[in-house]
């Protein structure tokens, strides 16, 4: 199905106008109807709606992200890390603007995303500035974080511990927010939840090993290859100490 308000739309997307595109969507909406723009969508490109998504304003409501599939949402989503925003700011905005408006079905899109790949991945994007606090959840079943000791279980256990039922219930974590989302994460998609554990463990551990090898590289001597021979038996013989003299 045709739309000039789809080509509209890509044109101002190209030429950096992102609120003109959305208007362009959604006045298709107001002429045709929701569902058009729905339909619309199916053969609108992903990137071109990532674009226009990834910028909500939550001062004012969206149409889009109102009327936006967990599919149509899903496809987006696996592809905004090509943005190489390391904060995920705009990430966690979408995000919520979406799964938690008034008639979402959070879990549907949850289970969209995690079924496309880089699904899991852009959830663990969510939730990796919240890492120890899911950690912790999964061990107390709470969020209280006085119960965050920073244990760090083995891998065996906190598998099985996620499987146990939260000791809060879903309307004391109700925050439109990480918490509502990692609850029913846990709760409702369980497998993709320990996948997504799995992820950000995996993130840690690399975290820290390059710091170690950063600060290996650090405490290394420094030897130059043009140097001669001569050079390098010259300073062995004057006792030279090569940890003072490098300087990386």
């Amino acid at each position: 199905m045709h739309y000039p308000a789809l080509i509209k739309a890509q044109h101002l997307i190209q030429s950096g106008d992102i609120a003109g595109a959305e208007a362009a969507l959604v006045a298709l909406a107001d002429e045709e109807g929701d569902q058009a723009l729905v339909l619309a969508l199916d053969s609108f490109p992903s990137k071109d709606l990532l674009t226009v998504i990834r910028e909500y304003d939550t001062s004012k409501e969206s149409v889009l992200n109102l009327l936006i599939t967990p599919e149509q949402f899903a496809r987006a989503v696996v592809i905004e890390k090509q943005y190489k925003d390391l904060s995920h700011t705009h990430l966690r905005g979408m995000m919520n603007s979406v799964l938690f408006r008034e008639d979402a079905n959070t879990v549907e899109f949850l289970a969209a995303i995690g079924e496309l790949d880089g699904g899991c991945d852009a959830l663990a994007d969510y939730l990796i500035e919240h890492w120890a606090r899911v950690e912790s959840f999964v061990r107390t079943g709470t969020f209280d974080p006085s119960e965050d000791d920073g244990t760090l279980m083995p891998e065996a256990s906190m598998i099985h511990m996620a499987g146990n039922k939260p000791r809060v219930d879903l309307d004391e974590v109700t925050d439109n927010d990480w918490m509502q989302f990692t609850y029913l994460l846990r709760t409702e998609c369980p497998d993709l939840f320990i996948e997504v554990l799995i992820t950000l463990r995996a993130r840690y551990a690399a975290y820290h090993a390059e710091l170690a090898a950063e600060d290996d590289e650090d405490d290394s001597p420094v030897l130059h290859d043009i140097e001669s021979e001569s050079e390098r038996m010259e300073k062995k013989s004057n006792a030279v100490d090569l940890d003072e003299e490098s300087a990386i």
